[in-house]
Order: C-alpha cells, then sequence, then structure tokens
C-alpha cells in the first residue's frame, strides 16, 4: 500500500478486488470500515452532499448558481485542497473506491440527462425566433475558434491525440452554455420576464442543442486514436440510434400514453419500462461508441411532453439532482489538481483563455444585437450572461480526460475557467445592467381615495387554485358598474426551485392551449381559466393574468413591483392558514406568512389579507344572483377607514347588505397608559396625542359622511356599540348575529385602543391586527370568511420604517440587510 499515494496519481495501476469485500463484519471484528466499498462510498457520498449544501449556504448571499458550489465542494475534497493530506486522501478517497464512485456519478448523469431531455421541448425551440438562432450560433462561433486556436498552444506533441480531436474539445468546452444554470441566473436578477431574459434563454436552448450534437461528434471521435473508417461508423450508428428512437420507441411511448386514461396515474409497470428504457439506450450508445449519456439524452427527447413526463420528472428529480447528480460534479473536482497548473505561462495561458474566450462571446453577440438594433449595453448583457458554464462543459471535460484528449494540467485549467466563468456573471451583470424604472407617482394607491367613477384597480395573488371561488366572489361583491369598472390583476405565485423551474420559465411564453409540462403549469392554467371564464361571464370587469417565478423571500417584490407598475389601489393575498373538512384552520405552507408580513411592510398600496372560509360556498354566482350579508367593524384609524371605504363600494351591490357596527369606547375605558409626569414637555409625545386627535377628528368626519349619504338605504344597517375593555368588544362580536358571510376590517395598525386592550396578548397572527386575528382564530364561529385591510398611508410618523414607494432601490430582506438590488421589470408571464 507504500505506492498507494504515486498510485494516485498513475492510470496505469492493476487493482486487485476480494469479491468479498463488500460490506464489513463490524468495527468489533477489529475491520476498518474503510476498507470495504459499500460503507465508504456511503461516507463520500454523504460528505460530497454534505459538503456542496455547506457551500451553497455560504455563497447563497453572492447569488451564486448551485453548480459552481458542486464543482468547488469536489475541488475541496480533491487533491488540490484536503486531498494534500496524504492519510486523507488514502482512508477516504483511495483508488480503488474510483470505480464505484464513477459509475454511481455516471448513473446519476444518465437519469438527469434523461430528465434533460424530457423537459426540453422540441417545439420551443422550432418556435425560436431569428434573432435568438443568429445569436446563439454567433455565441458559439467564435468561442470555438478561440479554443482551436489554444488547444494549438496547449497542444504538446506528447499526447497520442490528434489534433483535430483536441481542437473539438476545447472548442466545445468554450463555446457552450449551460441553459438550467441561465435560468437561475436569470430569475436571481430578476431579468427574466424581460426582453433581454427571453432572449438569453431561448439562445442559451439553441446553444445547449448544438452543445449536444458536438459531444457526440466529439466522443465519437475521441474514442479512438486513427480518426479512419470507425469514427464514420460510430457517426452512422449513432444517427441509425437516433432514427430508430423517433420512428420505433416514440410511437410506442404514445401509445403506453393513450392505454392510459386521462387523469389517470401511470401504471408502474410501464414507468419502470421507461426507466430500464434509459438503462438501455445508454448501454446501446455506449456499445456503438458514443457516450452512454447521448442515448440517455436521445430517449428522454422523444418522450411526448405531458403527463407522462411530469410524472417521471417527479419521480425522479429530488433523488436525482439532490444526491447523485453533485457525485458526478464532485467527481469532477476530485480530478482537478490545481496543482497540476505550474510554471507562470500555463497560468498566463488560464488568465488568457478566460478574458479571450469571455470575449469572444461578447463580441459574437455583440455583433449581432448590432445587426438588430438592440442597445450595446444590451448586448454585452447578453454576451456575459451566454458564458455560464454548467453541465454539458463538465462532461465534455470529464470524457475527454477518460480518453486521455486531456491532460491533468489542460483538465485543470478548464474546469477553473468553468468555475471563474460563472461566478463572475452575477456581479458583472448587476453593475452593467440597471433596467430604467419608469416612476409614475400614483395618487390613488388605496380605496378610500379612489373616485367612485373611475376604474378600480385591484391585484389578487393566488397560490393555489382553491384560493379561486371565494376571491371570485369576493370580486363579483366589489360590485363593478359600467361607471366604476374593475380591472383585475390575478397573479400566480410560483416557487423558484431547482431545474423544473427553467423549463416552466420558457413555458410560461408558450401559446396557451398545450399540454401542461408540470403541475404548476397545469396549476396556473386552471386558474387562469377559471378568471377568464369570471371575465365573459360578469360585465365591466376586465382580467389581466399573470405569475410571479421567484424565491418566497423576495417575492413580495415581485408583488410590490407588479402594482406600482399597474397602479393598483389594492391588493388582495390569501391568508397563510386554510379551513380545513371539521372547520378548523391549518397553515397551508410557512413561507406564504412571511410572503403576507413582507408585503405588509413594503407594499406600495393598500394590503387585504383575505381568510378564505368559502363565501356563499364555493359556487360560482351569475351577477343578478349575488346576494351577502356583509359586516364592518369600525373601531376607528387609517386601516378601519380604507376597510369601510371597500364595504361601502360593496354595499352599492343591489344584492349586498351591509351592518357597520362602530365601537366606541365608554366612560370606563382605561386610556393609553399615561406617561408620568416628568415626561410631559417630551415633544414625542405630544405629536402622539396631536395624532390621536387627528385621527379621531378623520373617522368622524369619514363616518359623518357615510351616514349621511345612506340614510335612506335600506340595505345599510349602522349601529355603535359602547365597550370598556377588550372583554365586551369580543362578547359583543360573538353577540351579532350569524348570518353574515363576510367581515371586513381594518389592520389596527399603529393604533392603540382601550377597546382591543389584552387581545394582543395572545394573537396567533398579528399580521392581522388584534380584530383580525380573534376573527380568523379557529374557535371563532368558523363559517365566515374575514377580510384585513391595511392603508397605504405613505409618509407619517406611524411608519418611518416601512419603505416609500420614492425609494425602491433598497429592498430590505428579512434580516433587515439593505440589498442594492437590480430593479428590473419584475418577472410576469403575461399568457400570449
Amino acid at each position: 500500500m507504500d505506492q498507494m499515494s504515486a498510485a494516485n496519481k498513475s492510470d496505469e495501476t492493476i487493482v486487485c478486488y476480494a469479491p468479498n469485500m463488500i460490506t464489513t463484519n463490524g468495527v468489533w471484528q477489529g475491520d476498518n470500515p474503510l476498507d470495504y466499498s459499500l460503507p465508504l462510498f456511503i461516507l463520500q457520498l454523504s460528505m460530497v452532499v454534505v459538503t456542496t449544501r455547506i457551500l451553497v449556504f455560504i455563497l447563497k448571499p453572492f447569488r451564486q448558481p448551485r453548480v459552481i458550489s458542486e464543482i468547488v465542494g469536489g475541488i475541496i475534497l480533491g487533491p488540490s485542497i484536503l486531498g494534500r493530506n496524504t492519510a486523507f486522501a488514502n482512508a477516504v478517497f483511495p483508488l480503488r473506491s474510483v470505480m464505484v464512485l464513477e459509475t454511481m456519478a455516471n448513473v446519476g448523469l444518465l437519469y438527469f440527462l434523461f430528465l434533460v431531455g424530457v423537459e426540453m421541448d422540441m417545439s420551443v425551440i422550432r418556435r425560436t425566433g431569428k434573432k435568438a438562432l443568429a445569436l446563439a450560433v454567433a455565441g458559439m462561433v467564435l468561442p470555438f475558434l478561440i479554443g482551436a486556436g489554444f488547444s494549438i498552444l496547449l497542444h504538446n506533441k506528447a499526447h497520442q491525440m490528434s489534433l483535430g480531436t483536441f481542437i473539438l474539445f476545447l472548442g466545445v468546452a468554450l463555446s457552450v452554455t449551460a441553459f438550467p444554470v441561465l435560468a437561475r441566473i436569470l430569475a436571481e436578477l430578476k431579468l427574466i420576464n424581460t426582453e433581454l431574459g427571453r432572449i438569453a434563454l431561448s439562445s442559451a436552448l439553441v446553444n445547449d442543442m448544438c452543445a449536444w450534437i458536438l459531444l457526440a461528434f466529439a466522443i465519437a471521435l475521441g474514442e479512438n486514436e486513427s480518426t479512419s473508417l470507425s469514427s464514420l461508423w460510430v457517426i452512422l450508428s449513432g444517427v441509425a440510434f437516433v432514427i430508430f428512437c423517433i420512428f420505433i420507441v416514440r410511437p410506442a411511448i404514445s401509445w403506453m400514453i393513450r392505454r392510459t386514461p386521462e387523469g389517470e396515474t401511470f401504471s408502474e409497470f410501464y414507468i419502470c419500462l421507461i426507466l430500464t428504457g434509459v438503462m438501455i439506450a445508454g448501454f446501446i450508445t455506449d456499445a456503438i461508441g458514443t457516450h452512454s449519456v447521448f442515448g440517455a439524452f436521445v430517449f428522454g427527447l422523444v418522450i411526448p411532453n405531458g403527463p407522462l413526463g411530469l410524472t417521471l420528472i417527479e419521480k425522479l428529480e429530488d433523488f436525482v439532482s439532490g444526491l447523485l447528480l453533485p457525485l458526478f460534479f464532485a467527481i469532477s473536482g476530485l480530478k482537478t489538481d490545481i496543482g497540476a497548473i505550474q510554471g507562470t505561462f500555463t497560468w498566463g495561458i488560464l488568465v488568457l483563455v478566460i478574458i479571450l474566450a469571455c470575449a469572444g462571446k461578447i463580441v459574437g453577440t455583440l455583433f449581432v444585437a448590432t445587426i438588430y438594433q438592440m442597445p450595446a449595453r444590451e448586448g454585452v448583457t447578453l454576451g456575459l450572461l451566454m458564458n455560464t458554464k454548467g453541465l454539458v462543459e463538465m462532461i465534455v471535460l470529464n470524457v475527454g480526460k477518460d480518453q486521455k484528449v486531456l491532460d491533468d494540467e489542460s483538465f485543470a485549467i478548464m474546469v477553473v475557467v468553468a468555475v471563474i466563468m460563472t461566478a463572475i456573471i452575477t456581479p458583472i451583470v448587476t453593475t452593467i445592467y440597471k433596467p430604467a424604472r419608469r416612476f409614475l407617482p400614483y395618487k390613488r394607491r388605496t380605496i378610500q381615495r379612489s373616485k367612485p367613477d373611475s376604474e378600480l384597480r385591484l391585484l389578487v395573488c393566488i397560490h393555489t387554485p382553491r384560493n379561486v371561488p371565494t376571491i371570485i366572489n369576493l370580486l363579483e361583491a366589489s360590485h363593478p358598474t359600467k361607471k366604476s369598472p374593475i380591472c383585475v390583476y390575478v397573479l400566480h405565485l410560483v416557487e423558484l426551485t431547482g431545474r423544473a423551474s427553467a423549463m416552466l420559465i420558457v413555458h410560461n411564453t408558450r401559446k396557451s392551449g398545450r399540454p401542461a409540462l408540470n403541475r404548476t403549469q397545469a396549476q396556473s392554467d386552471h386558474i387562469i381559466n377559471a378568471f377568464e371564464n369570471y371575465e365573459q361571464h360578469a360585465g365591466c370587469v376586465s382580467v389581466q393574468p399573470l405569475t410571479a417565478i421567484s424565491p418566497y423571500s423576495t417575492m413580495h417584490e415581485d408583488i410590490c413591483n407588479l402594482a406600482e407598475d399597474k397602479r393598483v389601489a389594492l391588493i388582495i393575498i390569501p391568508f397563510h392558514k386554510h379551513q380545513t373538512v371539521d372547520g378548523g384552520m391549518e397553515a397551508t405552507n410557512p413561507a406564504f406568512r412571511m410572503v403576507n408580513q413582507n408585503l405588509l411592510a413594503n407594499s406600495p398600496c393598500s394590503v387585504g389579507i383575505l381568510v378564505d372560509r368559502g363565501l356563499n360556498g364555493s359556487t360560482r354566482l351569475a351577477a343578478n344572483q349575488v346576494s351577502h350579508h356583509i359586516a364592518m367593524l369600525y373601531f376607528g384609524g387609517p386601516d378601519d377607514r380604507e376597510a369601510l371605504a371597500y364595504a361601502w363600494r360593496m354595499s352599492e351591490h343591489p344584492g349586498i347588505s351591509l351592518t357597520v357596527m362602530r365601537f366606541i369606547p365608554g366612560e370606563d375605558a382605561i386610556g393609553p397608559v399615561a406617561q408620568p409626569s416628568s415626561d410631559l414637555n417630551n415633544p414625542e409625545r405630544l405629536t402622539v396625542e396631536t395624532d390621536n386627535d387627528k385621527e379621531k377628528q378623520l373617522d368622524e368626519e369619514f363616518i359623518n359622511d357615510f351616514r349621511i349619504k345612506n340614510v335612506n338605504d335600506e340595505s345599510i344597517v349602522y349601529t355603535e356599540k359602547v365597550a370598556n375593555n377588550g372583554e365586551e368588544t369580543v362578547a359583543a362580536i360573538r353577540s351579532m348575529d350569524t348570518a353574515h358571510d363576510l367581515f371586513i376590517v381594518g389592520r389596527g395598525q399603529g393604533m392603540t385602543s382601550p377597546l382591543t386592550a389584552g387581545l394582543t396578548d395572545w394573537s396567533e397572527c398579528p399580521e392581522l391586527g388584534a380584530i383580525g386575528d380573534l376573527l380568523a382564530s379557529s374557535d371563532f364561529a368558523a363559517t365566515v370568511s374575514v377580510l384585513v385591510v391595511q392603508q397605504y398611508v405613505g409618509i407619517g410618523p406611524l411608519n418611518e420604517g416601512i419603505g416609500t414607494p420614492d425609494s425602491p432601490g433598497q429592498a430590505e430582506d428579512q434580516f433587515g440587510n439593505v440589498s442594492l438590488t437590480p430593479k428590473g421589470q419584475p418577472m410576469y408571464n403575461a399568457p400570449h
């Protein structure tokens, strides 16, 4: 075993295997578990996953894509850093274990590429415009030539490899663009929905396809030392395999799909057949002489889009991309010995390659961009974005190293180039490209300030289709008329997750009517159809469906930007709990709560949180049958005025009766705790006093106005209740008749009232305010939906912490760190 460390370097070592060396007899028998292949493999896998996860966590603030942490994790575990310690290298990554590791990594890769193929939709590629095509080609040709130029520099006569193959390998490695990584980066930068993002994605897709074809060629030529007839045979049989897949495999799979009735799950047998098919396809292409990965990819491509693809993705995605794929990247890192890059000359070449390859892409894309009259800045940004590297490049490099096309040195150089090129993109693009935000300050940010005879604009956020019926009934109750129509923007909130969302984003620009690619998209379709039907049946309502795809932590930015762009008066967002069958409330997803809290803090207009417990059953009612009894509890303050303004608008609807109950503090009510006399000259206290008086005055004016205008209206009942403390208030609310189907209350932000004293001490969800929380709690009469309204107050002493709409450059994340975000047009995808 002494020559182990030396053996780690040389490739021609003969390793003897004992067949019983798979599992140990246990530590107590005196066995070292690391001498056996299974425990060793498990340890290696867990080390790789843990390292990559830690790195993902560390690099998150720097907005780096996951690929980088995976490769860097491999480099850290490999000979460059930890592996310098020979004891560690021989214990954890000995040469004998490499076979098992690589085999598993390649299985992971096989299935991952199968998934890539399943998700890749050829029709999207067929529909990409000339512009994207030209950009993709230009972005490939120049770097390819640069790679070719360099390969002549790097290519020593010592290689037994023909120059042509070397050129092909380096060229492909430099010219590819990683589509999934690019999609993540665009989404992080919130550029997906700009024209720029769309073009970048389409050209990356085309580029990805070309890269696969080139890769197949490179492998075919790389397999044999002499470029002779055998290469031709490899290529011909590869083409034959593709034709076989298209004309025999695809119809067979279509037949399976036809055999399965609509909406049923696919039988285990079919799924099993397909998963085995991946292996067989891999075996065939490997036997032909291309790489097994190529077979899996083609096999994935011929699977028709639709429910089958969706099932496969759901079954495989997490396991493959979470566990097995990091293994592949880690292996690339393990093979990378940065120490092999020796001499200033080689490092010089390294820097040069990075600069020139970047420049090549940028110049190529800029050239095309100028032809299409795009601004130069956008051209440069596009060029930078096309430099993202990822999976394809790693596969090319690994195959090259296995085929002895690349020696350790060139391999290390290329891996470092890939990491650096992908890592610098986000920071550079953030600094170069800041799309101008159009500032249109608008007055009507609340319902109270909206003119009664002008259009009312609402933004409705939806997580799942279950929120739809109640929201449609609520919109119907909002009384759209010819004089004051309602314009609704329906925003479907989708979390940005791994690979699948990359395709989702591309698909969002698709024509509707195509089969949905995955569950999120199917949901989007249902939601859009529901609202489109509503728009056709109801008069005076226009609906615009949009989708926001972003991580939950920044989702509120998308919502706020959209509200600002569309000049909305009220955002309605569902509460994070929904009603269960037995009437209790359970949380749907804790992340929704964070979105709601962030939205309340940063919103550019009024916000309503809807606690959805059904509104008149969940049937869609025609406009003339609407009959609701709405209760509005009025305590005072801006939020309550806004709530009353909305209720007032609803009450104009002929089928709606409104009860307004105003609570007035009685004689015995204990006011806000008086401060000790020493503080009397404290100006802060005085402002609070005057503010309270001002609020009281505004309340009185608004209530009087409301009463005078609705004196003769039978459908409106106004009552006043005197209460002295929180308990009496609760009793009064509980005693109200149960005929109501909707409570509208203010959130009561910043108001201290003796009426709600003691209610806030044990509120579950402070974001609903004291009364809202009481009405939403499970023990309250559970059949009533609640709408909790917060009025947009703009700049005032009560909310200095709230970002005013004039400073959108700074967005605070939930830890209060101000991050300067590029404010692009946020991510909405309007279906065409």
